[in-house]
């Protein structure tokens, strides 16, 4: 598929005709993992959130029951201009829908958080190929044994993405990204899976696998994916994020959030 810009990949959520992977769409313009949940859960997630930067850096936080990231993209909707969202209740994901209007209430806060997409542009630029673009769409992603730092009723294991490269390549990476925090920062472990309690990289638990060559070693990221493994545990009564791999596109540059 032709690569969309911003403006169109959400108008096209918006009128549900498109409802796939955002990785490869919009480069170079910030993509957003979203966590909506109640208000009376919000205080203690956004201290989760602040607890753990690298994998669940603040974009923004909307005030409850407004629908717009007036700050990265004002004038869109996070109810409608997301491909894929996953909505729990109770800490059990039971629907996929691709429009939560119905969902919506005055009390639900909105946090869109920093996403890994956001350096992929720089990466590019560098000559740095990216498997999962050209392979599947869909970034791999897997559970670690590694804690998140807990507060209140969000705990829970890091989740990280995985990109392969060879060694010289994956030091670049590890440089270009370190001026990224709210793309999740440098990696967060380079080489044998094992070590994050990886036991096979052909089963990623969210997304999906991509190619690793010989001579090239696993490059993990802390993922925005992290919130909802730590929202089974939560349990909230209801909560709404994005599907893996489907992200909000926003307005705002990458470049606008290196430091």
């Amino acid at each position: 598929m032709q690569p969309m810009t911003a403006a169109e990949l959400r108008a096209r959520c918006r009128d549900g005709s498109y409802a796939g992977p955002t990785s490869g769409h919009a480069s170079g313009i910030v993509q957003a993992n979203m966590v909506i949940l109640p208000a009376a859960d919000a205080v203690e997630f956004r201290e989760f959130c602040a607890l753990n930067p690298a994998p669940c850096p603040i974009l923004e936080v909307h005030a409850p029951g407004d629908p717009e990231p007036k700050r990265i993209a004002p004038g869109a909707d996070v109810r409608t201009d997301l491909p894929r969202y996953r909505v729990f209740r109770d800490g059990v994901m039971f629907d996929e829908p691709t429009d939560i209007s119905a969902l919506w209430r005055d009390d639900l806060v909105t946090f869109m958080l920093g996403c890994s997409f956001v350096a992929e542009a720089a990466l590019l630029e560098a000559g740095l190929l990216l498997p999962h673009i050209q392979e599947t769409g869909f970034v791999p992603m897997f559970r670690t044994t590694r804690p998140t730092v807990p507060h209140g009723r969000f705990h829970g294991p890091l989740v990280v993405s995985m990109r392969p490269f060879s060694p010289p390549d994956a030091a670049r990476a590890a440089a270009i990204t370190a001026h990224y925090p709210m793309a999740h920062g440098a990696p967060v472990h380079v080489g044998d899976p094992a070590a994050l309690g990886i036991r096979d990289l052909a089963e990623p638990e969210y997304g999906r696998a991509v190619s690793l060559r010989p001579g090239q070693v696993a490059v993990f990221w802390a993922c925005g994916v992290t919130p909802q493994e730590a929202i089974l545990n939560a349990k909230p009564r209801l909560a709404i994020t994005h599907a893996p791999g489907h992200m909000f596109v926003a307005d705002i540059t990458s470049e606008s959030t290196r430091v």
